[in-house]
């Protein structure tokens, strides 16, 4: 595993996938919350969301492990300076 991957460093396709990701999530709060769909296929959306939510919920933290290097990164400049 490379540096970039240790660190969690979002790349420019995971933030595509997260938009995507994200965008299909909302996509079906909003079929749900109609109430225009069956018990099944709502089951099945709620299935499908929450894995979108995990997906998306892993990919905020990657973000989130990036911003604490780096800002931790700034901290160690600014001793040396």
């Amino acid at each position: 595993m490379s540096n970039r991957q240790q660190r969690g460093i979002m790349t420019g396709n995971s933030d595509k996938n997260f938009e995507a990701t994200l965008k299909k999530l909302e996509t079906i709060v909003r079929e749900l919350e109609s109430g225009d769909i069956g018990l099944g296929e709502s089951l099945n959306r709620f299935e499908e969301g929450i894995n979108l939510y995990k997906s998306c919920r892993e990919t905020l933290e990657k973000a989130e492990t990036k911003i604490k290097i780096l800002t931790d990164s700034l901290k160690e400049v600014d001793y040396k300076e």
